[in-house]
């Protein structure tokens, strides 16, 4: 469904308070930062604030969300009938992959939060939320993907572990210094953890070509 005007303008209010406490986050620490001083620099009331979130680390969460966002939806759109491990291959690889400036500034935003959650209990909960939620949405698309036979623990694991993949190494990255290509980068790493899964899992192992 097409998201009405007022749904449309209350996401790019939430996505501008997140990027308002990201930069905060990065200047000053979430310790050194409150939502006062979120709402300020969003350009919002302080009352605003509060009716979309609890904290001022509840305020990055619709910025963390939006690369697991974007990986669903690829992943949704492969083809019917195409082997999982192949469409989740893709998927990732597109999603991580940083073709231009906008995107890149996104990867850079989550490595400073996750680099900031390390020291903040209440940072590091809005991202694993964040992957919680994630995987709950992913079950459905893993389901279509792996056929109306599928085992649905199978469905459930594969869903939690490809999430798992992708948060192990965006966190992996995050405490490098690795760019966002090459070597250590978050789409080599998250091939590496899918290679890794897919040697124990049979939902994500590849069927062989008779």
């Amino acid at each position: 469904m097409t998201p009405s005007l007022t749904e449309r303008r209350k996401a790019a209010t939430q996505l501008d308070i997140a990027r308002a406490a990201a930069e905060l986050f990065t200047e000053r620490g979430p310790d050194g930062t409150t939502a006062e001083e979120i709402a300020v620099r969003a350009g919002v009331a302080p009352r605003t604030f509060y009716r979309y979130f609890r904290s001022k680390q509840d305020a990055v969460g619709p910025l963390l969300a939006i690369g697991g966002d974007h990986w669903r939806e690829r992943l949704a759109g492969a083809e019917p009938g195409t082997p999982l491990p192949r469409a989740l291959a893709s998927a990732v690889t597109e999603s991580l992959t940083v073709p231009h400036e906008a995107k890149a500034e996104g990867m850079r935003w989550t490595r400073g939060l996750l680099r900031a959650a390390a020291g903040d209990p209440a940072l590091r909960a809005v991202w694993y939320r964040v992957n919680q939620e994630s995987e709950d949405r992913l079950v459905p698309v893993v389901a279509r993907l792996a056929g109306e036979d599928a085992d649905p623990l199978e469905i459930r694991f594969a869903a939690a572990a490809a999430t798992d993949a992708i948060r192990v190494a965006l966190e992996t990255w995050a405490e490098s210094d690795a760019g966002l290509e090459g070597p250590g980068s978050p789409a080599e790493l998250a091939m590496r953890c899918l290679r890794e899964l897919a040697g124990g899992m049979r939902l994500l192992t590849e069927p062989q070509q008779s």
